[in-house]
């Protein structure tokens, strides 16, 4: 079985995630597709990851991709997280994953419903869904209030946890406009402000092509394992969150070849995938909280030591911003109020790293401007940076 090492793996993240200086592309839209999908449940996510790959970084081209071109759309997904795909890859993301979680979010809704009042059923919720498209197609797009007005039971409220110390009400029309956009009936808008903005309008989009659940897993596994391959199952199992039944057979269908790893764990990749992608020249990358390759795999002991995982993740799991150098995690970074981008390393990497990850820092400062970013979730080492 041939081996593939720790430094071969970092070889192939820093080719085919694009982050080798010489790696970045020109479109937004090729830097989804190097990831597979761009995390969203940040806003600000999608902007720093594909321009961190970009070679002339813009916030107006990721916004045109996604609220012009519609080149990019937002699905609620993998692991039941927003993923900004690329529109030829969204109806196997739909089928393999999105349509399951959206029948999940449907079941729930309509529990929360019939404890609200009598009256609401299967039915009920069809008939508030029919007139949301309906509403929505006579506007061209409109924001969940702005919907209330014509489907008053949009306005609504549930309350969520209740009795325990988190208990909070949240409106029919919030869940029931993220419903439909998983179901992928309707998409999000461009923000009422500015690309960190949350409030945002509802558009409603054409509906892809009905894809076998079975073809689009494969579709999926295939880009994953191209993408970070070498991966073990259980990396693949928890990047899709399917069962590990489903995870096998899709790994079959795309005939993936095993091989071990340093220390002699079992993984795979495509057929014909064990081959060296070569030695790229030495990188740094500043890349955001939630970024795809930070998240990307289960074990993530041959790029990010377990000691500094307390400092750069959340209680939850969610990565803050990091700051890597040639394949390693070596330190986190964040942007204070005045909009300067500083960070901490963990461990002295060299001159050519420091001047290497200062370059980056200037380059994100750079295209940033006058727009300042805070993490949705917040890491310990990024608050530290911040308050100093």
């Amino acid at each position: 079985m041939p081996v593939i090492g720790d430094e071969e793996r970092r070889a192939r993240v820093g080719r085919r995630h694009l982050l080798v200086p010489s790696g970045r592309v020109a479109r937004v839209e090729e830097a989804a597709d190097a990831v597979v999908g761009l995390h969203a449940t940040d806003a600000a996510t999608v902007y720093l990851s594909a321009c961190a790959r970009l070679a002339e970084p813009s916030a107006a081209a990721v916004e045109r991709a996604l609220y012009e071109d519609v080149s990019l759309v937002k699905l609620l997904a993998m692991r039941r997280t927003m993923f900004a795909v690329t529109e030829e890859f969204a109806p196997y993301v739909s089928s393999s994953t999105a349509r399951a979680i959206a029948a999940k979010e449907r079941a729930t809704l309509l529990k929360h419903l019939r404890d609200l009042a009598e009256g609401w059923d299967e039915q009920r919720l069809a008939a508030a869904e029919r007139a949301v498209l309906a509403a929505l197609e006579r506007r061209g797009e409109a924001t969940t209030k702005e919907l209330g007005d014509d489907v008053p039971e949009l306005r609504e409220q549930m309350v969520m946890s209740a009795g325990k110390p988190y208990e909070n009400k949240q409106s029919v029309g919030s869940r029931l406009l993220r419903l439909l956009a998983a179901d992928g009936h309707v998409r999000r808008g461009r923000p009422r402000g500015s690309w960190l903005s949350s409030s945002y309008p509802w558009a409603p989009v054409p509906q892809w092509p009905d894809v076998p659940v079975r073809e689009a897993k494969a579709e999926v596994v295939r880009r994953w394992l191209a993408s970070y391959g070498p991966a073990t199952v259980e990396d693949v199992k928890w990047w899709t969150g399917w069962t590990l039944g489903d995870t096998r057979k899709a790994l079959a269908d795309v005939g993936a070849d095993g091989v071990e790893l340093t220390g002699g764990a079992a993984a795979l990749v495509l057929p014909g995938d064990a081959e060296p992608v070569g030695e790229p020249e030495p990188w740094a990358a500043l890349l955001p909280a939630l970024d795809p390759t930070v998240m990307g795999w289960r074990g993530r002991d041959w790029y990010l030591r377990p000691e500094d995982v307390p400092a750069l993740f959340d209680r939850a799991g969610n990565a803050g911003p990091t700051v890597w150098w040639c394949g390693r995690v070596v330190g986190g970074w964040a942007q204070r109020s005045d909009g300067e981008v500083v960070w901490r390393l963990f461990a002295g990497v060299g001159a050519e790293a420091e001047a290497a990850i200062a370059g980056e820092a200037a380059r994100l400062a750079g295209w940033l401007g006058e727009v300042r970013v805070t993490p949705r979730f917040r890491t310990p080492l990024e608050r530290e940076l911040v308050a100093k």
